[in-house]
């Protein structure tokens, strides 16, 4: 996935500001080797962002990863070791490590919920509810842990919701309105009841969100819908009740926690300063 350098540049602003006075305690022609250790069993994710942060900051730091991005690793694993200036190991570690702990965090999460539904014809995907600013990032690291994505945002899918039915009049006319924008893009219907969903089917969209449907009623939709249109169903699905949704036969599953509910990896960066 390509990085951009102006992204890497405002993590790191965020963090440096003016300058990195600690750094400058260290001498400027001091070197120093580091290693990254994971305290926790993790998804290996994010490798490019972690290198691409030492890299803006200075190309004679070099870094060996033996392990591969994807991979599940057990707690006390050493993800990568680094070679170069001090200043920039000391300057470069905490942005660098908040990109790799959050990523992994999030494709560690998303594997949890592959893994339950591997061998299930459903797709499990993400949403919108990332952390601001690191939305690319973190919808990469849902497919590095075995998900999917949904749309990356407003802009290349549409999704009709309550409010857009409200204000259009109707789901027919909320759909027709929709398609007479031209967009070459999925159109999908957020319905809540089966009514609405007969609706949605009748109105011709491609997609149709149950949202928080019962057991019972996604099983009724499927044998309605009778693959006339994709269904997804979202709200409030728990990894305990995964495998039960999957089951009904819907297509989609899309889960706010892959991304919103992530707890940071627990990694050290131990630096050792070469004499």
């Amino acid at each position: 996935m390509l990085i951009h350098s102006a992204d890497i540049e405002r993590l790191l602003e965020e963090d440096i500001g003016v300058g990195d006075v600690t750094a400058l305690i260290v001498p400027q022609s001091t070197r120093a080797t580091a290693e990254v250790i994971t305290r926790e069993t993790m998804v290996v994710c994010g490798q490019a962002w972690f290198a691409a942060v030492f890299e803006h900051l200075d190309a004679a730091v070099s870094i060996q990863w033996p392990v591969a991005e994807g991979t599940k690793v057990a707690a006390g694993t050493l993800l990568c070791r680094l070679q170069g200036p001090a200043r920039s190991l000391l300057t470069g570690e905490r942005t660098a490590l908040n990109l790799l702990q959050t990523l992994s965090a999030t494709a560690t999460e998303a594997r949890r919920y592959a893994e339950v539904v591997a061998d299930l014809p459903v797709q499990i995907l993400d949403t919108r509810k990332t952390i601001p600013g690191l939305r690319k990032a973190q919808k990469y690291a849902v497919r590095c842990g075995g998900c999917h994505n949904h749309r990356m945002g407003l802009y290349d899918g549409i999704l009709i919701k309550e409010n857009h039915i409200l204000a259009a009049g109707s789901i027919a006319k909320a759909v027709m309105q929709a398609r007479d924008l031209g967009a070459d893009i999925p159109v999908e219907v957020e319905v809540e009841t089966l009514d609405e969903l007969m609706q949605a089917i009748e109105a011709g969209a491609e997609r149709i969100l149950l949202d928080n449907f019962e057991l019972s009623a996604m099983r009724q939709a499927v044998v309605l819908t009778a693959r006339r249109a994709k269904l997804e169903v979202s709200g409030n699905v728990e990894l305990a009740g995964l495998r039960a949704i999957a089951e009904t036969g819907v297509d989609f599953i899309s889960i706010g926690a892959l991304t919103k509910n992530v707890k940071a990896i627990d990694l050290s960066m131990r630096i050792t300063l070469l004499r």
